[in-house]
């Protein structure tokens, strides 16, 4: 394999986040989850955020249904780099499900950020398949730390999430509009928390963005684009 930039970008990025998956097994068991259970989550939902929200409400007593809802949302951007991947490399028929369940964050900004088609194909895969191998082993790895290293919190690994979220929001933060929107999500969030249960002040919040922007006039390509953008010149973001 050549170590172009597309790859170099890949085999970066697939380190960095597979290396935050000991937080994710670590946290899904202090949650009550099984071993085999937070392993199954990477394996099969593999969508990082997405994850730490199902765990997330579960873990503070929420219903399944909101856990469900909460992550479900969280993984619509997914659909929306899943057109964007489809457009750039045509995956044959039978690559298509393995293209499908690779198709995140940092796989679709490395190939959204190549010019050469190529290059775009490289970095896609090479992201792809490095962050889900990782991804899948580091949660193993958290998942049977779990135990030995007790709470969570002493580790500030309960932060983690927290920190994951507001990085890939902080780049988003670039006119007024979107500033006001995080405000308001944010303060609806506090005041629902003390009277509904766990992951509705999350559904309520994402309800409140979506009738926002169902009412807005921003541009209709303004969101949708990858949250992580590798710079260029062949220099990984991390």
């Amino acid at each position: 394999m050549r170590f172009t930039p597309a790859v170099r970008i890949g085999l970066s990025i697939a380190l960095a986040t597979g290396l935050y998956g000991i937080s994710f097994g670590a946290l899904a068991v202090a949650s009550g989850f099984s071993v085999l259970q937070t392993a199954l989550l990477s394996l099969l939902m593999f969508t990082g955020g997405s994850q730490f929200a199902f765990i997330g409400v579960v873990g503070a007593g929420g219903t399944g249904a909101a856990a469900f809802g909460a992550s479900s949302l969280l993984g619509v951007r997914n659909a929306v780099y899943g057109a964007q991947i489809n457009r750039l490399l045509r995956p044959r028929r039978w690559w298509r499900p393995l293209a499908a369940q690779l198709t995140i964050d940092e796989s679709a900004a490395t190939a959204a950020s190549q010019q050469d088609p190529a290059e775009q194909r490289r970095g896609f895969w090479v992201a792809g398949l490095g962050v889900y191998l990782l991804w899948n082993l580091f949660t193993l790895v958290g998942a049977l730390l779990g135990d030995a290293m007790g709470d969570p919190r002493r580790w500030g690994l309960d932060g983690a999430a927290v920190a994951a979220f507001l990085g890939l929001l902080w780049p988003r933060l670039r006119s007024r509009e979107p500033v006001a929107i995080a405000v308001a999500c944010a303060l609806v969030t506090v005041l629902a928390l003390p009277w509904l249960p766990p992951g509705v002040p999350i559904l309520l919040a994402a309800a409140v963005a979506a009738i926002w922007g169902w009412f807005g006039r921003g541009p209709a390509e303004e969101g949708l684009e990858p949250d992580v953008a590798p710079p260029s010149g062949g220099e990984a973001p991390r």
